[in-house]
This record gives structure tokens, C-alpha cells and sequence, in this order.
């Protein structure tokens, strides 16, 4: 099981990709039902994804190093409010657009970094803007789902994750059309979060685009990271470094 979810063979790389194309169909099968009427068939798959989640919970926990750490986690807790939603729809789906954020602990992973780096060529020099464009759309994605479950039923202008995903897309970006707003004194700090956020996360991808790319390497010595791509020594502490390479030119 840890070489599955650690490991560097090809079983553990497949695993891993199956993972991540599993959490990828998910959400779009969260933004997929906001268009369709629940009923018994919708109640049967989320029970079925619960359960996926739920073993794959479980497995984490049993080859985790330090289980108890693991267990009261941020990344366990989104994991077991999905679940609890999943397996318990009391709310609807309630608590399950949760399980967009588990896209970020995937992306984020050590063992998922190093087999993008391996399988992508230049995934390691552009690394930390294709990351920064990851976590806002992971953002964007989280607060849609948080705002079509919070507003559903309540706001007649929101209607379907369309119309979240729009009145998402147009408070980030301060547009503010005016046509679509949330309701209630929830709403409204909803509103303000996910400017304040969203303009931070969109100021952060725009620095790491702009600024001169740098490869990200620990140096031994003095552990300064952020080194030019072809460097042999730290500017720092003049150590040799030994920088992996793409192969690119």
C-alpha cells in the first residue's frame, strides 16, 4: 500500500494518476448535478464516491508514519466533513464541494511533484507558475461549489454552478456586473472573502509569471532554494550545487 501512494514504480505512478483523474471526475460530476433533479440515483453515487474516499482515508491513515498526525490534519478533516456529506446527505450534498480542495493536498503532494516533474517536460522550469495557476483555479472551483451551496434555494439567481461560477468569476476580478448578488448578511462576507482572496492568489500567479525564473534547489550548505537554472555555485555560500536538469536547452 506505501508503494502505491509513495512509491516511485510504475504501479505507484498509475495509482497516483488514478487518483487525481478520480478527484478531477468528481468535480466535474458536483458542477455536472447542479443541472439535474436529485434523486435515487444521485443519493447511489455520491455513496459510491464516499466510499472511495472513505477507503482511500483509511489507507493514508495505515501507512502514515505518524497516524495521529495524520488523522487531525486539515487535509483529514476536509476529507471526512466530504465523507460524512457523501455517505449522510442530510444538507443535499452539503459539505461535499469540499472535495475540490482535496485537488490541492494531490497537487501538492511530494510524490505527485516529482512524477509531474519526471512525466511533463518543463513542468520543473515553470513549476511554481503552473502551481500558482493551479491553486487559483482550485480557489475559483472551491468558492463556485461554496457559493452555489450556500445560495441554492435561497437566491433565485443562483440556480446552477453556471451562475456561481459567474458571479465568482466577476467578483474576482472586480468587474462586479451588479445583475448577480448573495443574499443575506452570509453572503455578503462570502462576497468579500472571495475578493480579498481571490485578488491575492491572481497577484501571486501575475509575480510568478513576470519574475526572472528561477530552479528551486536546496543548497546543502546554507539552504538557500531559488538559484538561476544553470548555476554551479550557491550566490550565497558558494557551494557546489548539482541542480537536476530537464534537458532542455
Amino acid at each position: 500500500m506505501r508503494d502505491l501512494y509513495e512509491g516511485e514504480g510504475e504501479a505507484g505512478d498509475r495509482f497516483r494518476y488514478g487518483l487525481l483523474a478520480f478527484d478531477l471526475l468528481t468535480v466535474a460530476y458536483l458542477v455536472a448535478t447542479s443541472f439535474l433533479l436529485r434523486g435515487a440515483h444521485t443519493v447511489a453515487i455520491d455513496i459510491a464516491i464516499g466510499l472511495v474516499f472513505l477507503a482511500d482515508l483509511l489507507a493514508r491513515l495505515w501507512i502514515a508514519r505518524r497516524p495521529a498526525h495524520e488523522l487531525f490534519s486539515l487535509w483529514t478533516l476536509a476529507d471526512v466533513l466530504v465523507i460524512v456529506s457523501l455517505l449522510f446527505p442530510l444538507w443535499g450534498e452539503g459539505l461535499a464541494f469540499l472535495r475540490v480542495i482535496r485537488l490541492f493536498r494531490v497537487f501538492h503532494s511530494p510524490q505527485t511533484l516529482d512524477q509531474l516533474r519526471d512525466d511533463i517536460p518543463g513542468f520543473r522550469r515553470n513549476e511554481q507558475a503552473l502551481l500558482a495557476g493551479a491553486n487559483l483555479l482550485i480557489f475559483l472551483f472551491a468558492m463556485t461549489a461554496l457559493v452555489y451551496q450556500t445560495q441554492s434555494g435561497v437566491n433565485d439567481k443562483i440556480a446552477n454552478y453556471v451562475d456561481a461560477l459567474y458571479f465568482t468569476v466577476t467578483t474576482l476580478s472586480t468587474t462586479g456586473f451588479g445583475d448577480v448578488t448573495l443574499v443575506g448578511t452570509g453572503g455578503k462576507l462570502l462576497s468579500v472573502a472571495i475578493m480579498i482572496v481571490g485578488i491575492s492568489l491572481f497577484l501571486r500567479l501575475v509575480q510568478v509569471v513576470l519574475r526572472p525564473q528561477k530552479a528551486h534547489f536546496p543548497c546543502p550548505t546554507c539552504g538557500l532554494r531559488r538559484h538561476d537554472h544553470d548555476a554551479v555555485h550557491c550566490k550565497a555560500c558558494g557551494t557546489i550545487l548539482n541542480i537536476p536538469d530537464d534537458g532542455a536547452d
